[in-house]
């Protein structure tokens, strides 16, 4: 979390958290259980170039001011925790470390399992108690096998062509 000190990191993670709820306003929904969005990716970059405090920190800002910003229903405290464990995720297991596909791969089903898959699951079998928690997973486990794919391709794509940028140079610089 002192990485939140330093004005510059404190900039770049507030772009990411911009540039997060702005993706969150794009989504593809495919049934009222399951949607495509791909306003996490800033919360995986935020945790993979600063670590999981300024992830975790991102992850809540994203989800809250998404919610602010255009409400698709009640506040729901639960997506906040997935924002934050997201950020978690990505930070413990990319910040750091050369981010090789296979470890963004790994990274990414680590995240689709814990968040996607099972607390997402979750919150919206609490939600919408659409058939219990068994049957929305079984809803949305074909999407979220697909999206992590994608999800892998894309956030190793913006990674590499964010090289030459030295986004992650700033949390090592003291």
């Amino acid at each position: 979390m002192k990485n939140l000190k330093d004005p510059k990191i404190l900039t770049v993670a507030a772009l990411f958290t911009g540039l997060g709820i702005a993706l969150g306003l794009f989504k593809i929904p495919l049934t009222p259980l399951i949607e495509i969005r791909l306003g996490s990716l800033p919360v995986c970059l935020a945790g993979a170039y600063f670590g999981p405090g300024v992830g975790a920190v991102v992850g809540a800002l994203v989800d809250i001011g998404g919610f602010v910003v255009k409400p698709t229903g009640p506040y729901f405290p639960g997506f906040t925790i997935s924002g934050i464990i997201s950020g978690i995720i990505f930070g413990s297991m990319m910040y750091g470390k050369k981010p090789t596909l296979l470890r963004l791969f790994i990274t990414q089903v680590v995240y689709t399992v814990i968040v996607g898959i099972l607390l997402n699951s979750l919150w919206l079998s609490m939600l919408y108690m659409e058939g219990g928690y068994i049957a929305v997973i079984l809803a949305r486990l074909p999407k979220e096998i697909v999206m992590m794919f994608v999800n892998t391709g894309i956030l190793f794509a913006v990674i590499k062509s964010l090289e030459g940028v030295r986004i992650g140079e700033l949390a090592h610089n003291e």
